[in-house]
This record gives C-alpha cells, sequence and structure tokens, in this order.
C-alpha cells in the first residue's frame, strides 16, 4: 500500500503566492488526499513551528471533520503523513536536504521565506509528500497558516466567528509549488485608543491585557503573516501587567515594540507606576530616566525593536524651547544604555526613531540619529503620508519605515467607531512609501482590532509584496476576500458591500457628521441616505439568504457597519429635514422630529444587536461614542440631536416641490463618448473620465477605480518621477466640454488630501488651462507646511482638497479642459466648471457628463 507524508518546513524563493493554488476539491492522477493525515514534527523545533503544527491539526480536523494528530516520529502505519519543521531545527528537513530530495539554496539566509512542494520517496516506505519548508521560525509558521487559508480557514475565524468551509476531502496538487517571501520586513499592528471598547471585552473575557488575550492576538498575526506589533497602553503595561506576555510572544515569534512615545521597551503607564513622582523631563530627572530606561531593556529578553528618542508627558510635544543638542544627546545615552545591557554595539539591537508630529520638525531643523537606526515615517493621522525619502537620496543602513493610522484619537475629530478606511486610499498612498524606498517597518494603528478586519487583511497582505496587488486588482482582492469568509455565491455583492460602505464612511468620519453635512436643497442629503439605503437592502437580502452558521461573521463584518451607517445618516437627514420644516412652519415638522428620537434609539438597539452575537462574545466592542461631539474629544455618552416641535395653534404652510427644466448647452451629435455639457452654468467631471490622455516617454496617466468620494481618481506613473514644466511633450488630459455661457468662469479641482511630503517650498503642484491658454500653476498644498493645524483640518475633514482657477472664454460652445502633471503624487478626483451657479454642497455637483 502507498505511503504518504505530507512535510512541512523551512525553504523559500519568489512566486506569486497568493494567486498559487495547492488545493483542489477532487482527485486527479496527481493529486494526494490529506483528509486524516497525521502531522509529524521535530520536538526540537522551534515553539512556534510546533504551534503552527497543532494549529494546522485542528484546522484540518474543522474542515475534513476527521481526526489529523500530532506525533513526532514517523510510523509506517501512516497512508498519509505531514511533516512541519525548520530548515535549522527539523531532523527531518536536513535528511531531505543531505539526501537532495530538496534543496534550500534559494532561500537559504532570507527572511521568513518559505516553500511548499511535494517530494516522492522522502524516506523508506513513504511513496510521496507534500513539503513546507522555510528559512528560519515565522517563515515555516507562515507557510502552514497559509495552508491553512488554503484549504478553507479564514484568519478571522476567532476574530470574526467566520465558518470554516468544511470539504469531504482536501487533494493537494502535486506538481503545485509555491514560493514566497516577505518584501517589507516588519509587518506590524498597533493596538491603541482601545478604551472602552477591546479594554472592557478584555477584562470581562480574558482577565485583561494578558497572556491569554495575547496568544488569540498572536495567532492571528501569524495567520496574517504579520510579525510585530506594538501592545494595548491606554493605562496598559505589556511587559509589567503579565510575565508571561514576553513568553508568549516568543512563543509564537512575535517581534514586540513600543509606540513612538515609549523609549527602550518602556510602556508610558510605568513612569506612573515606578517614575517615583518624578517630572517626565530630561533636564531635571536625567538620573531616573536613564534608570527607568535600562530596567526595560533588561526585562526585554525577547525578540524586539527598540523606540528611542522622547516626547513630552502623556504623548504631548516637547517644550518650545528644547534643543536639537538636548534631544540627540538622549539618543546617544539611550543607545549607551542599549548597549550596556546588551553586552554588544548598539547598532545590533534594532531600534526606530518616529518622526512623529512635532518630531518630524526637529528632524527638518537638523536633528540626526545613527545611521542604523530605522526613521519610521509617519501619516497625518489621517492616512496622507507627511514625509517621504525622495528619491534619489542617500540609503541608510536602518532604513525608512511608515506608521499609519486606520484609527485616531485626536483633531480635528476622534474616528474610532466603525471603519472609514477605503482600500484604494490605504494602496495609493503605501504605494507611495514602498515606492520611496520605505520598506523595513510598516505599523498601523488599528485601534480596538474590530471592526478593522478587512483594511487589516489588505494593509499587511500588501506590505508582504506590494508588486503583487496593483491599483485594478484591488476589487477583486475585496472579491477574494469576501470568498474566503463566506464562500463564492455572494462575494460580488459582499465585496461591492465591503468597498462601498468605507468609500461612504470615508466622505466623512460618522463622528464628524451632522445635520449640515450634506446640501439639503440641492438634494444631496436625500441621495445620501438612499446610497446608504441600498446598500442595506443587499446585505439584508444577502443575510437572509445564507447558512445560519455564517450569520454572526456576516453581521460583524458586512451587515452590521451599514445598518448602522444608515441608521446614522438618515437620523441626520431627518435632523435637517425637521429644522427646515420648523423654519418653514411646515406640518410635517413633528413627523421629522419623531422621527429623528426613533432613529437615535434604533442605533442603541444596532449595538445592542452587536452585542449579544454568539452569547455576548463580542461584548463592548461597539461603545465607543459616536453622536454628539462638540469638539475633538469624545463626549462621554452618545446625545440625541437637538430637534425642534412648533407650538400648538401654528397655522401651517403647504410644503411646495418645485420641478423645473435643466438648462444645457447643445453639442453636436458627433461629441466624444467621455464629453461634458453645461447644465444649470455648471460642467461637472469625475476625473477619470477625461476625453483623452496625453502620455510622455517615461510618464504615463493611470486611474485609481474607485479612489474618489464619488468615483474613480488619476494620478500619474511611476509616482517617483521628477517635476515637470508643462508642455506639449508632458503628460496632460484633455476634458471636451460644451457651454453655452461665455466671458469667466471658475475651475474647482478636487484632490485627494495628499500632504507636502517632500516638505518642498511650493508643494505638489498641478497645472490647469483651458483651450490655448497657457497652463496656471497651482499648489495643491503648500499653505499647510505640514503643520496638521489650521487649512488641514478642513482637508482631512472633509477628505478633500479642492483649489481653484480663474479662466475666460469668448465663445460658448465646445472647449477643452487641459490638467497637466507637475508634481508626481496629486491625485484628482473631480472637475467643476462653475459659470456663477455653483450652489454649495459637500460633494459638488453630480457629473454632467453628456447622455449621462
Amino acid at each position: 500500500m502507498k505511503k504518504t507524508i505530507l512535510l512541512v518546513g523551512f525553504f523559500c524563493a519568489y512566486i506569486q503566492l497568493s494567486y498559487a493554488q495547492l488545493i483542489a476539491e477532487t482527485a486527479s492522477p496527481s493529486s494526494i488526499a490529506l483528509s486524516g493525515a497525521t502531522i509529524l514534527v521535530d520536538t526540537n523545533d522551534y515553539t512556534v513551528v510546533k504551534k503552527a503544527a497543532h494549529f494546522f491539526s485542528s484546522d484540518m480536523q474543522s474542515v475534513t471533520l476527521k481526526e489529523s494528530s500530532v506525533k513526532n516520529g514517523i510510523s509506517k502505519s501512516n497512508k498519509t503523513a505531514i511533516l512541519i519543521g525548520s530548515v535549522d531545527r527539523s531532523s527531518f528537513i536536513k535528511q531531505l536536504i543531505q539526501q537532495k530530495k530538496i534543496s534550500v539554496a534559494d532561500i537559504k539566509g532570507k527572511w521568513e521565506a518559505y516553500k511548499i512542494l511535494t517530494v516522492k520517496n522522502p524516506f523508506k516506505g513513504i511513496d510521496q509528500a507534500l513539503v513546507l519548508v522555510g528559512s528560519d521560525r515565522r517563515g515555516t509558521a507562515f507557510a502552514v497558516f497559509e495552508l491553512s487559508k488554503q484549504i478553507g480557514v479564514s484568519p478571522w475565524y476567532w476574530w470574526a466567528d467566520v465558518a470554516v468551509q468544511t470539504k469531504k476531502e482536501i487533494y493537494i496538487n502535486a506538481n503545485a509549488t509555491i514560493s514566497d517571501a516577505p518584501k517589507v520586513k516588519y509587518r506590524g499592528i498597533f493596538i491603541n485608543d482601545e478604551a472602552p471598547a477591546l479594554s472592557n471585552l478584555s477584562k470581562e473575557k480574558f482577565g485583561g491585557f494578558n497572556s491569554k488575550f495575547y496568544a488569540k492576538v498572536f495567532e492571528l498575526m501569524l495567520r496574517l503573516k504579520s510579525n510585530y506589533i506594538w501592545p494595548a497602553m491606554w493605562g496598559n503595561a505589556f511587559y509589567d501587567d503579565d510575565s508571561l506576555n514576553i513568553k508568549v510572544a516568543d512563543d509564537y515569534g512575535i517581534v514586540i515594540g513600543t509606540s513612538h512615545h515609549e523609549p527602550l521597551m518602556r510602556a508610558h503607564a510605568e513612569w506612573a507606576r515606578y517614575g517615583k513622582k518624578q517630572k517626565w523631563n530630561y533636564d531635571s530627572t536625567e538620573a531616573g530616566l536613564k534608570e527607568f530606561w535600562r530596567g526595560g531593556m533588561q526585562r526585554a529578553w525577547n525578540e524586539k525593536i527598540v523606540s528611542v528618542g522622547m516626547r513630552g508627558d502623556g504623548d504631548e510635544p516637547m517644550s518650545r524651547e528644547t534643543a536639537t543638542a538636548l534631544l540627540e544627546r538622549i539618543v546617544k545615552d539611550q543607545r549607551k544604555i542599549i548597549a550596556d545591557v546588551t553586552g554588544k554595539p548598539a547598532e545590533k539591537t534594532p531600534q526606530l526613531w518616529a518622526l512623529y508630529k512635532e518630531v518630524q520638525d526637529y528632524y527638518d531643523k537638523g536633528m540626526r540619529v545613527p545611521d542604523d537606526v530605522t526613521l519610521l515615517l509617519c501619516d497625518d493621522n489621517w492616512g496622507n503620508l507627511r514625509k517621504l525619502p525622495k528619491p534619489n537620496e542617500k540609503p541608510r543602513k536602518g532604513g525608512y519605515g511608515i506608521y499609519y493610522h486606520f484609527d485616531y484619537v485626536g483633531g480635528p475629530r476622534n474616528y474610532k467607531w466603525l471603519n472609514t478606511n477605503p482600500l484604494p486610499r490605504i494602496w495609493e498612498q503605501m504605494h507611495l512609501a514602498y515606492e520611496h524606498n520605505v520598506k523595513d517597518i510598516w505599523i498601523v494603528n488599528v485601534g480596538d482590532i474590530k471592526p478593522m478586519e478587512l483594511p487589516i487583511s489588505f494593509f499587511l497582505d500588501y506590505a508582504w509584496d506590494p508588486t503583487k496587488i496593483d491599483a485594478a486588482d484591488i476589487q477583486a482582492y475585496t472579491v477574494k476576500w469576501a470568498a474566503q469568509q463566506f464562500g463564492t455565491k455572494h462575494a460580488n455583492t459582499i465585496a461591492e458591500l465591503l468597498a462601498k460602505y468605507a468609500k461612504y464612511n470615508s466622505r466623512r468620519k460618522p463622528e464628524m457628521l451632522d445635520d449640515k453635512t450634506y446640501s439639503l436643497f440641492s438634494g444631496e442629503w436625500e441621495n445620501v441616505v438612499n446610497d446608504y439605503k441600498d446598500l442595506l437592502n443587499k446585505a439584508e437580502e444577502i443575510n437572509n439568504d445564507i447558512p445560519t452558521e455564517q450569520k454572526d461573521a456576516f453581521f460583524q463584518l458586512v451587515l452590521h457597519p451599514i445598518k448602522a451607517c444608515a441608521n446614522l445618516n438618515e437620523m441626520y437627514y431627518n435632523v435637517a429635514m425637521n429644522k427646515n420644516a420648523f423654519k418653514e412652519k411646515y406640518e410635517s415638522t413633528v413627523e421629522y422630529a419623531d422621527r429623528v428620537k426613533e432613529l437615535y434609539k434604533k442605533d442603541s438597539l444596532i449595538t445592542i444587536e452587536y452585542h449579544q452575537l454568539n452569547k455576548g462574545k463580542w461584548n463592548h466592542m461597539m461603545s465607543q461614542t459616536h453622536i454628539g461631539y462638540t469638539y475633538w474629544q469624545q463626549p462621554p455618552f452618545n446625545k440625541m440631536p437637538a430637534i425642534q416641535y412648533l407650538p400648538d395653534g401654528t397655522t401651517f404652510k403647504d410644503e411646495i416641490i418645485s420641478i423645473g427644466r435643466i438648462p444645457q448647452a447643445e453639442y453636436p451629435a458627433t461629441a466624444k463618448p467621455n464629453s461634458f455639457i453645461e447644465r444649470f452654468e455648471i460642467v461637472s467631471i469625475e476625473a477619470a473620465h477625461f476625453t483623452k490622455a496625453i502620455n510622455s516617454k517615461t510618464i504615463s496617466w493611470k486611474v485609481l477605480p474607485d479612489l474618489g468620494r464619488t468615483g474613480d481618481a488619476v494620478t500619474t506613473f511611476p509616482v517617483t518621477a521628477p517635476e515637470q514644466k508643462p508642455s506639449p511633450a508632458t503628460p496632460f488630459l484633455e476634458y471636451e466640454i460644451y457651454t453655452y455661457s461665455k466671458d469667466s468662469f471658475t475651475i474647482h479641482a478636487y484632490f485627494s488630501p495628499s500632504l507636502n511630503f517632500f516638505n518642498t517650498e511650493n508643494g505638489l503642484q498641478y497645472a490647469i488651462s483651458v483651450d490655448d491658454e497657457a497652463p496656471q500653476i497651482i499648489s495643491l498644498n503648500k499653505e499647510d507646511k505640514n503643520s496638521i493645524s489650521g487649512i488641514w483640518n478642513k482637508w482631512v475633514g472633509e477628505n478633500i482638497i479642492i483649489k481653484t482657477s480663474k479662466h475666460k472664454i469668448s465663445t460658448a460652445g465646445k472647449h477643452v479642459i487641459k490638467y497637466w502633471m507637475v508634481n508626481s503624487g496629486v491625485v484628482l478626483q473631480k472637475i467643476v466648471a462653475d459659470f456663477g451657479n455653483m450652489k454649495p454642497s459637500y460633494l459638488g455637483p453630480p457629473e454632467t457628463r453628456i447622455n449621462n
């Protein structure tokens, strides 16, 4: 009888892992059946490898409903076996290498590399084996969890209650090979802003942010091919709260760091515990701080990245008087502590210096740290990169990283409740980072982890290999992710729902919404409400059709955020209608007021529905305040918006709806498909609907699908291209328009709120012209100077930058708007030509494309 072993170990090269499928549900002459297979792992292997073996055993049993036990030796009674091991620790793998049955030359010494392949006659009495080999301990674990994902176990099976997709049998294609390794070295998450939701849940379910809690987090990270974490830090201290936390991190192979304002592996909460009531001030408390930091380094024996530098107490800026020389001395002293404690030169311990908020100003003014320290560049807390190395900048030994945000507490408003992070914008900004050689650390603030499941998956998948996912692949990625959670039947529609609700939420964070956000009289408010209702109807139709075992996950990942946001937007719309009806003395005033009350109550009921899922497993997770903000910080509780009632005896007015003819320009029957017409003295154009694109020899225009508040966006590639002076030889777009107006008019150009990431005097620029006039060069963002204040509050709050230019045409009829590239990294979403009748609105006028 044939005997087969499935071997799993340390080995890897570079192939398209994401698109290579090992698994089939039907047999073939070259396939290996896996159900009931025995899993073999060397007792001398790394702890994380052995853990991965046991997780895979559980995964196999969940999928096939047959036991796949873990053993430490080869038994000839096994028909099929699975071996999990590493290159340097597994005797099974070493034997295969010595017998030249596998080669590890292409992955030896590489970071987290792995390979999955089949081998015939690996050992005496065994006919064939599936081998998973890796270059280090995490590489092996990543290979195992990639296989788990392919057999039908979602990384979110516990964190989102995703049902395992069972199969009668699992077949491995014996001719398939998967090899892979990450492009970004450290890929991590930051649990932050964790009160009241995750902090209360962790206390109720685990007793706090302890080793039991982190075991669940670290398993998720490995399943997502993540290797690095900043642990929860709001009053929490990873190393101090539970002595087993450090061991669990090492057992799972997770690299520990501390946030941007917590030097030398010390949580900020520990200063209150052990700082002896001293001031967090290096001038007055140098000895105390050195002792504090030394203790942090002495205890952190695990794999880590050490944060250096110093900010003010409680994540506040340092004092205005702080000198660059003092900060450089602090870093020098910290590195001496690192060297003294580790007994080796400081550069042998991975370190980072985060250029967060005002710290970037110190860098821009000349502060420097040793070359081996990774410069952790940061976004503006709202997903817009503040700084990038220039393409011709001298490489650093420590390289560069990015600290990104899906969640934030601070101005102009906290946003913590639900996902507001569309994948296209994450892709665009992190693509910028990767192309500018930021490849050493990518870490993202994920808040409470839930409800950021999709953007976390995407961020980490993209960090693994940014070359595998193009802007045009994001829709397919989302469909694949939806299928992984719910199967293929509704995957396309679910992907559409996931993309659209994030897009709609990003227009205005839920915490920033009020009755004045959208225009009532243009119909904009009603359209927004109807868009959400359309999503909700589709989500509820799917919910009624999916199996019972998928409903909890569907509610968490899809239905709840849509239901909650549809309700929230409808509530504020009714507030606006109530105020207008009250002002006009309409009888409907009371109807709208009562509807606001009803919807406000419904918000609480939707939250309760979430908290009661799966016998209360996710109690507290949706307890974040999201209604009633009056400034950046949260109120203690949700507060219903004010409503008005007319006094008894009021004489009501009749409500009149007026519908008029839409005045518009004439155009010839031969007008090009992407041409635009003036209506109500407005020409409105979605940027991706250009009539003609002119590229240069080295630079081309690229559509970024779904990266716009109302449509797609456009930018130029490569994103590292040098500045261009507008000329017939440089890239530009043409938009053909037909007008009935003439003389002076204004063009409003709508852009993603990209920042001046090279800190140049003029910021990022573009140029615009009409017909044959000379292009006007306009700065997108020089007004801000990266201050994260002032006009920046408006840009990020509205998720748009709108720039204006003045133009003149002498005749009505056909004209051409030309949009010119000047700098890379500028993302155009919309163009509106205003001939004098543009009414206030949040999203801008709807498109006036011919035949639209």
